[in-house]
């Protein structure tokens, strides 16, 4: 940003936009909230959203972390609004990012009064509140024609952590379905007052703890006895607890129903690649967090670089070694002016169908693809096919694995290994998966060895011997097994198998009661 700009930046004031996130499925937000996020110069945003939301945010933007916990407020409310102030007033753009609807016990009412008295434009962005969307994900309507015709949410925690006044007899008697939110603490006493008012000790209640994620459970009992059962089930926030008979409602469990329901996969590919496996393990029923711990970094510069690209027609094979490949490649070309053309004559390569899927979007079919999808067969593929003296042309990732190379120059090529794009690794500050790995209920997936790699850097201290890897490819398996994890492998290099070996792994673990299917070397 120029020294011009930024003055000006700091002369205007920001807005601050009061986001409601929806519960923890970050598919819930909303497709506004996702574009500010995109958007965003600043995020301040606490427990109840979502890791996998923040992925939405901009590279660029400045994460801020409230972080309020049942019972723990590392930043007061007040010092929360004087961030918000400050922060706009620096000229930012900032979203306020809510777990569930900003204004349904979410506070936002305070925040906004705090920025309409200094003068700070607002806007706010509702959200899917807990207290409907959670129910829907464990099946409980909380309207239904036959059984409730109201609903009622009601707090169960006031800001002292006490327990508020709580009109008991107006909901003991009014019929329909309560929605209490924030009452793991206050459960008992709860339902001490309702039937002290009168409800039936037989009322239908439960207690939805972490709707929306792997990890939701549904505890179902009465208004007598939920608090025994939560109590006996050892029940943590958050959670909801739900009273009508719409709570006795067993007809519509079918976020249970999908195969990966339960399941919480890791996925570590480049941001720019991971939503097609995120959506095909979303569609099995997984919680799907995506932390890339790549990024991909073309090399624009350079004489070997220039060179190639300007004398690209001599060259008789081109081979590609990966989908970012092919982009980067593409791109290069485009801004020196030259098309599909400067190509026409070249027989092209390419290691696996992710691969060629990105070179007939640009409108080619490779000329040679490998029955196996990795380097080795690639390579021998490859041996067989190029004649003595032909050129080939390998635009690559700089740190490319070298065998193809001594391969082809073994068959008398002439090679050219150009690096193209770097792969750096990025930084994953969110991560709270540490207690999934080591109960097994958490995967994490793996499309190559620099995926593995960047998984390691960023994981810090957490033991790797408690990460199930499922891989694509034997160089990415080794590398994780290298490492110390539990590895499995798909029977072949691509995202389809991928998500059926996880799917293999949910029948066999159903199936065999252990909680965990046998790696690669002990089946």
């Amino acid at each position: 940003m120029s020294l011009e700009r930024d003055t000006q930046k700091s002369c205007r004031t920001g807005k601050v936009y009061l986001v409601g996130a929806g519960p923890s499925d970050v598919e819930l937000i909303t497709v506004k909230g996702k574009r500010l996020l995109e958007e965003a110069e600043v995020i301040v945003y606490d427990r109840l959203v979502g890791n996998g939301v923040l992925m939405w945010g901009s590279k660029n933007a400045r994460y801020i972390d409230v972080g309020k916990r049942s019972g723990h407020h590392p930043i007061p409310q007040e010092e929360i609004n004087q961030i918000l102030v400050r922060e706009a007033r620096k000229g930012q753009n900032v979203v306020r990012l809510k777990g569930g609807d900003p204004l349904v016990f979410g506070r936002g009412g305070e925040e906004a009064a705090v920025l309409e008295k200094a003068g700070i434009p607002f806007e706010i962005v509702p959200g899917i509140t807990s207290a409907i969307g959670v129910p829907s994900y464990l099946g409980i309507p909380v309207t239904h024609r036959d059984l409730a015709s109201s609903v009622h949410i009601v707090t169960a925690h006031k800001k002292d952590g006490s327990l508020p006044d709580i009109h008991y007899r107006s909901l003991a008697e009014g019929g329909g379905t309560i929605v209490f939110l924030m009452g793991v603490s206050t459960l008992g006493s709860v339902m001490e007052g309702l039937l002290g008012e009168g409800m039936s000790p037989d009322m239908p209640a439960a207690v939805l703890e972490r709707g929306t994620t792997a990890a939701q459970r549904k505890i179902v009992g009465t208004v007598g006895t939920i608090a025994g059962k939560a109590a006996r089930a050892k029940v943590q926030s958050p959670a909801i607890i739900l009273v009508g008979y719409v709570a006795a409602f067993r007809h519509m469990d079918w976020y249970e129903c999908r195969p990966l329901a339960g399941r919480k996969i890791l996925v570590t590919r480049p941001r720019e690649r991971s939503s097609r496996l995120a959506a095909m393990l979303r569609e099995e029923g997984a919680e799907v967090l995506e932390l890339p711990t790549i990024r991909i970094a073309p090399v624009t510069e350079g004489e070997p670089l220039s060179r190639a690209l300007a004398g690209v027609e001599d060259f008789s094979w081109i081979v590609f070694t990966s989908p970012s490949g092919v982009r980067v490649f593409r791109e290069e070309l485009r801004k020196r002016r030259k098309d599909v053309r400067s190509l026409a004559h070249l027989k092209i390569a390419a290691i696996g169908e992710g691969t060629a899927g990105e070179l007939e979007a640009w409108g080619f079919c490779p000329d040679l693809m490998p029955e196996q999808y990795d380097g080795d067969h690639l390579g021998e593929a490859l041996a067989a096919s190029v004649q003595a003296g032909e050129k080939v042309l390998i635009p690559r990732a700089r740190a490319g694995n070298q065998e193809l190379v001594r391969r082809l120059e073994d068959a008398g090529a002439r090679v050219t290994d150009l690096p193209i794009y770097d792969t750096e690794y990025e930084s994953f500050p969110w991560m709270d998966c540490e207690r999934e790995f080591e109960t097994g209920s958490c995967w994490a997936m793996f499309t190559s060895a620099s995926t593995v790699r960047g998984f390691v850097r960023a994981a810090g201290g957490l033991d790797l011997s408690k990460v199930t890897a499922l891989c694509i490819g034997e160089m990415t398996a080794g590398e994780a097994k290298r490492a110390g994890m539990r590895t499995f492998t798909a029977a072949r290099a691509t995202l389809r198998d991928l998500v059926d070996l996880a799917l293999q792994m949910a029948v066999e673990e159903r199936e065999d009661g252990e909680g965990q299917s046998k790696p690669d070397g002990e089946k």
